[in-house]
Protein backbone atom coordinates (compact mmCIF):
# COMPACT_ATOMS: atom_id res chain seq x y z
CA UNK A 1 0.00 0.00 0.00
CA UNK A 2 1.11 3.42 -0.88
CA UNK A 3 1.85 6.21 1.71
CA UNK A 4 -0.97 8.45 0.06
CA UNK A 5 -3.18 5.54 0.67
CA UNK A 6 -2.33 5.05 4.42
CA UNK A 7 -2.87 8.94 4.97
CA UNK A 8 -6.18 8.94 3.02
CA UNK A 9 -7.00 5.68 5.22
CA UNK A 10 -6.28 7.26 7.91
CA UNK A 11 -7.76 10.82 7.46
CA UNK A 12 -10.82 8.62 6.64
CA UNK A 13 -10.95 6.50 10.10
CA UNK A 14 -10.69 9.81 11.85
CA UNK A 15 -13.15 11.68 10.30
CA UNK A 16 -16.02 8.78 10.55
CA UNK A 17 -14.66 8.34 14.26
CA UNK A 18 -14.80 12.76 14.85
CA UNK A 19 -17.37 13.43 17.73
CA UNK A 20 -17.63 17.09 15.61
CA UNK A 21 -18.99 14.60 12.92
CA UNK A 22 -20.85 12.47 14.17
CA UNK A 23 -22.62 15.37 16.01
CA UNK A 24 -22.76 17.78 12.86
CA UNK A 25 -24.68 14.97 11.02
CA UNK A 26 -26.98 13.84 14.23
CA UNK A 27 -27.59 17.75 14.62
CA UNK A 28 -28.41 18.36 10.86
CA UNK A 29 -25.38 20.36 10.14
CA UNK A 30 -23.47 20.51 6.25
CA UNK A 31 -19.87 19.79 8.47
CA UNK A 32 -18.30 19.89 11.37
CA UNK A 33 -17.04 23.36 11.07
CA UNK A 34 -20.19 24.62 12.70
CA UNK A 35 -18.70 23.79 15.94
CA UNK A 36 -15.55 26.37 15.00
CA UNK A 37 -18.04 29.56 14.67
CA UNK A 38 -20.90 28.51 17.07
CA UNK A 39 -17.97 28.22 20.16
CA UNK A 40 -16.66 31.44 18.80
CA UNK A 41 -19.84 33.10 19.11
CA UNK A 42 -20.71 32.34 22.20
CA UNK A 43 -18.07 33.21 23.81
CA UNK A 44 -17.66 36.89 21.81
CA UNK A 45 -21.29 37.79 20.95
CA UNK A 46 -20.49 37.75 17.29
CA UNK A 47 -24.01 36.87 15.50
CA UNK A 48 -27.32 39.14 16.62
CA UNK A 49 -30.56 38.96 15.30
CA UNK A 50 -31.14 41.69 12.57
CA UNK A 51 -27.72 41.77 11.56
CA UNK A 52 -26.83 41.34 7.87
CA UNK A 53 -23.80 38.98 7.31
CA UNK A 54 -21.04 37.97 4.64
CA UNK A 55 -19.80 34.53 4.60
CA UNK A 56 -16.66 33.79 2.29
CA UNK A 57 -16.08 30.44 1.39
CA UNK A 58 -18.99 29.23 2.61
CA UNK A 59 -19.05 25.90 0.99
CA UNK A 60 -20.68 23.56 1.70
CA UNK A 61 -22.65 26.18 4.10
CA UNK A 62 -22.56 25.07 7.65
CA UNK A 63 -21.80 29.02 8.67
CA UNK A 64 -24.57 29.61 6.15
CA UNK A 65 -26.72 27.89 8.28
CA UNK A 66 -25.56 29.08 11.28
CA UNK A 67 -24.96 32.61 10.68
CA UNK A 68 -29.16 32.46 9.22
CA UNK A 69 -30.12 31.15 12.63
CA UNK A 70 -28.50 33.59 14.66
CA UNK A 71 -29.79 36.72 12.55
CA UNK A 72 -33.26 35.65 12.15
CA UNK A 73 -36.03 36.68 9.61
CA UNK A 74 -35.00 40.06 9.81
CA UNK A 75 -31.74 39.62 9.08
CA UNK A 76 -29.84 38.36 5.55
CA UNK A 77 -26.80 35.90 4.73
CA UNK A 78 -24.83 36.51 1.83
CA UNK A 79 -22.64 33.98 0.69
CA UNK A 80 -20.47 33.50 -1.64
CA UNK A 81 -17.83 30.06 -2.92
CA UNK A 82 -16.43 29.07 -6.22
CA UNK A 83 -17.38 25.61 -5.23
CA UNK A 84 -21.35 25.11 -5.90
CA UNK A 85 -23.41 24.78 -2.60
CA UNK A 86 -26.97 23.75 -2.34
CA UNK A 87 -29.28 26.46 -1.39
CA UNK A 88 -30.33 27.53 2.01
CA UNK A 89 -33.64 28.86 2.98
CA UNK A 90 -33.15 32.69 3.31
CA UNK A 91 -29.33 32.62 2.04
CA UNK A 92 -28.65 34.58 -0.76
CA UNK A 93 -25.48 32.46 -2.71
CA UNK A 94 -23.04 33.97 -5.15
CA UNK A 95 -21.06 31.31 -7.50
CA UNK A 96 -17.77 32.55 -8.38
CA UNK A 97 -14.03 32.96 -7.60
CA UNK A 98 -13.03 35.70 -5.19
CA UNK A 99 -9.87 36.31 -6.82
CA UNK A 100 -11.85 37.75 -9.70
CA UNK A 101 -12.79 41.14 -9.66
CA UNK A 102 -15.94 40.63 -11.38
CA UNK A 103 -17.57 38.34 -8.40
CA UNK A 104 -16.00 41.13 -6.40
CA UNK A 105 -18.10 43.57 -7.77
CA UNK A 106 -21.55 41.03 -7.99
CA UNK A 107 -20.80 40.83 -4.25
CA UNK A 108 -20.34 44.72 -3.40
CA UNK A 109 -23.72 45.50 -6.12
CA UNK A 110 -25.53 43.08 -3.89
CA UNK A 111 -24.19 45.31 -0.76
CA UNK A 112 -24.13 48.66 -1.20
CA UNK A 113 -22.70 51.13 1.18
CA UNK A 114 -21.94 49.33 3.53
CA UNK A 115 -24.58 47.98 5.24
CA UNK A 116 -22.39 44.64 6.43
CA UNK A 117 -22.45 43.86 10.58
CA UNK A 118 -20.32 40.90 10.27
CA UNK A 119 -17.93 39.38 7.84
CA UNK A 120 -17.04 35.52 7.94
CA UNK A 121 -14.07 33.61 6.57
CA UNK A 122 -13.51 30.13 6.24
CA UNK A 123 -11.37 30.31 3.35
CA UNK A 124 -8.45 28.09 2.87
CA UNK A 125 -6.51 26.41 0.12
CA UNK A 126 -6.15 22.75 -1.55
CA UNK A 127 -3.41 21.70 0.18
CA UNK A 128 -0.66 20.41 -1.05
CA UNK A 129 1.24 19.55 2.29
CA UNK A 130 4.20 21.88 1.33
CA UNK A 131 4.55 24.79 3.26
CA UNK A 132 6.25 26.41 1.06
CA UNK A 133 3.08 26.64 -1.35
CA UNK A 134 0.09 26.42 1.05
CA UNK A 135 1.19 28.99 3.56
CA UNK A 136 1.01 31.93 0.49
CA UNK A 137 -1.90 30.77 -0.74
CA UNK A 138 -3.54 30.90 2.63
CA UNK A 139 -2.52 34.02 3.48
CA UNK A 140 -3.72 35.20 0.29
CA UNK A 141 -7.07 34.06 0.98
CA UNK A 142 -7.21 35.72 4.75
CA UNK A 143 -5.82 39.23 2.92
CA UNK A 144 -8.70 38.94 0.67
CA UNK A 145 -11.04 38.75 3.22
CA UNK A 146 -9.75 41.15 5.15
CA UNK A 147 -9.73 43.69 2.27
CA UNK A 148 -13.57 42.39 1.40
CA UNK A 149 -14.03 43.08 4.62
CA UNK A 150 -13.13 46.76 4.62
CA UNK A 151 -14.93 47.04 1.75
CA UNK A 152 -18.41 46.30 2.92
CA UNK A 153 -18.26 46.71 6.50
CA UNK A 154 -20.27 49.30 8.69
CA UNK A 155 -18.50 51.14 11.54
CA UNK A 156 -17.86 49.04 14.57
CA UNK A 157 -18.59 45.73 12.50
CA UNK A 158 -16.92 42.40 12.82
CA UNK A 159 -14.62 40.40 10.93
CA UNK A 160 -13.90 36.49 11.25
CA UNK A 161 -11.50 34.78 9.04
CA UNK A 162 -9.52 31.55 9.06
CA UNK A 163 -5.27 32.11 9.07
CA UNK A 164 -2.57 30.01 9.28
CA UNK A 165 0.61 30.23 11.53
CA UNK A 166 3.66 30.49 9.53
CA UNK A 167 5.31 33.30 6.91
CA UNK A 168 3.03 36.34 6.67
CA UNK A 169 0.92 35.80 9.55
CA UNK A 170 2.12 38.42 12.03
CA UNK A 171 2.02 40.69 9.05
CA UNK A 172 -1.80 39.87 8.73
CA UNK A 173 -2.58 40.42 12.12
CA UNK A 174 -1.04 44.07 12.32
CA UNK A 175 -2.86 44.56 9.38
CA UNK A 176 -6.08 43.82 11.15
CA UNK A 177 -4.80 45.86 14.24
CA UNK A 178 -4.96 49.05 11.55
CA UNK A 179 -8.19 48.48 10.40
CA UNK A 180 -10.20 47.55 13.75
CA UNK A 181 -9.99 48.46 17.14
CA UNK A 182 -10.12 45.16 18.73
CA UNK A 183 -7.68 42.11 17.40
CA UNK A 184 -7.34 38.69 18.94
CA UNK A 185 -6.83 35.06 17.90
CA UNK A 186 -8.91 31.85 18.86
CA UNK A 187 -8.09 28.11 17.91
CA UNK A 188 -11.50 26.36 19.05
CA UNK A 189 -11.83 23.14 20.17
CA UNK A 190 -13.04 21.74 17.03
CA UNK A 191 -10.05 23.05 15.30
CA UNK A 192 -7.67 19.60 15.07
CA UNK A 193 -5.11 20.44 17.18
CA UNK A 194 -1.84 19.45 15.10
CA UNK A 195 -4.12 21.64 12.41
CA UNK A 196 -1.70 25.83 11.96
CA UNK A 197 -5.19 26.86 11.55
CA UNK A 198 -6.43 29.63 13.84
CA UNK A 199 -9.13 32.35 13.55
CA UNK A 200 -8.76 36.43 13.50
CA UNK A 201 -11.53 38.11 15.18
CA UNK A 202 -11.59 41.48 14.46
CA UNK A 203 -14.27 43.63 15.94
CA UNK A 204 -14.87 47.31 15.86
CA UNK A 205 -14.03 48.38 11.99
CA UNK A 206 -12.34 51.82 12.13
CA UNK A 207 -14.57 53.39 8.74
CA UNK A 208 -12.12 56.69 8.08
Amino acid sequence: MSRRSKSSGRWLQEHFTDPFVQRARTEGWRSRAVFKLEEIDRREKLLKPGQLCLDLGAAPGAWSQYARRRVGRTGRVVATDMLPMEALEGVEFIQGDLREEQVANLILALLPQRPVDVVLSDMAPNLSGLDVIDQPRSAYLAELALDMSERVLKRGGSALIKVFQGAGFQELVSSARGRFAKVKLAKPTASRARSPEMYLLAKDFLLV
